[in-house]
């Protein structure tokens, strides 16, 4: 069976895909999968043995200038490419418009989620076959369920298996800190980073930072100038943060997509919450511990704090984690995974 599987981004939830392969190569012997994927993001399908092929898109970039696209030739390049490829089927893992329009593209029957268990309810009438998945569920287990029902195999119990296909080499002695984030309101106050790199180097880690961007790019040079500890990381792709989250002794992020990675990875970590619900998207891994703010204002699934300047620090909801607690939290993680 050949299936084209449409996950377009972000990294957190490419990663919440994993597992739903793993089940669907153990059900199914000899099933072919590729996978439609956001151009920035088209190293990640590869990391799992099931997929076959990986179909860059460029959705952001075609946003910004469709015209441009349209002449360029890349949209009827890419429709073509699809079609000729006679899929049995296609599933629109995403749920949104900018993930079923594509879908259809395969020419080839569309499963996905159907109107109740999705966030655009009208994107449903895309597809042909739709089938019913709380959205209550966790989405690592919401994406199991929806392609264990599309395949037709029955949904395996137990722990989710990433399936990744793992770097050699052995740990290092370093420490990777995930600051960077999407949303304002998941950051970790700065003084916080300081003071946990600062109790990283008493006990002898070295720690490394490591950025995406300008924003990040200033901040990883002012936590590591003011804490006096830790390596500014040179720009990596994909494939080497794996590689350096493999190897890292433990890893300590914000609700991130590389916060999921380390977790696939099986790193000892600590992902640290704040306006977001661990129930929903949490990071989840062998080696794994998520850390929940403690406020009641949280989780308030705000990108801006909707309540700055009411505590120590901000935002204010990360006032109940500190560096302190999350130190002693990695260390356990290190020494239960060691």
């Amino acid at each position: 069976m050949k299936v084209l599987l449409v996950k377009t981004s972000s990294l957190g939830d490419l990663i919440h895909s994993f597992p739903a392969l793993t089940d669907a190569a153990a059900a199914l012997p000899g099933l072919r999968c590729h996978w439609l994927v956001e151009e920035a993001f088209q190293q990640v399908p590869a990391w799992h043995p099931v997929v076959e092929r990986v179909w860059p898109i460029a959705l952001r970039r075609w946003r910004r200038a469709p015209w441009r696209a349209w002449r360029s030739g890349e949209v009827r390049a890419l429709r073509r490419a699809l079609a000729e490829q006679k899929y049995d089927l296609v599933i629109d893992a995403q749920g949104l418009l900018k993930s079923a329009w594509p879908a259809r593209w395969a020419e080839a029957p569309v499963a996905g989620y159907d109107r109740h268990s999705i966030r655009e309810p009208l994107v449903a009438s895309f597809y042909h076959h739709r089938y019913a998945v709380s959205r209550q569920l966790h989405a690592i287990e919401r994406i199991r369920r929806l392609i264990a029902q599309a395949l037709g195999y029955p949904l395996p119990q137990g722990d989710p298996d990433y399936g990744l296909v793992k770097s050699e080499g052995e740990r290092q002695p370093s420490l990777l800190f995930l600051h960077g984030t999407t949303w304002p309101s998941k950051l970790w106050p700065e003084s916080y980073w300081i003071e946990l790199a600062r109790l990283a180097g008493a006990a002898g880690y070295q720690v490394a930072w490591p950025w995406h961007g300008e924003a990040e790019h200033a901040r990883a040079q002012r936590l590591r100038q003011a804490s006096g500890v830790g390596e500014l990381l040179s720009p990596l792709d994909l494939d080497e943060l794996k590689t350096r989250l493999e190897r890292a002794a433990g890893v300590v992020g914000v609700d991130s997509g590389l916060a999921h990675v380390a977790a696939a990875v099986g790193t000892p970590a600590v992902t640290l919450y704040g306006p977001t619900h661990t129930g929903l998207t949490g990071a989840i891994g062998p080696c794994q511990q998520n850390l929940e703010s403690t406020l009641t204002c949280a989780p308030c699934l705000e990108r801006i704090c909707p309540r700055p300047g009411q505590g120590v620090v901000e935002p204010g909801c990360f006032e109940s984690l500190s560096p302190e607690q999350v130190w002693r939290c990695l260390q356990q993680q290190m020494e239960r995974c060691s």
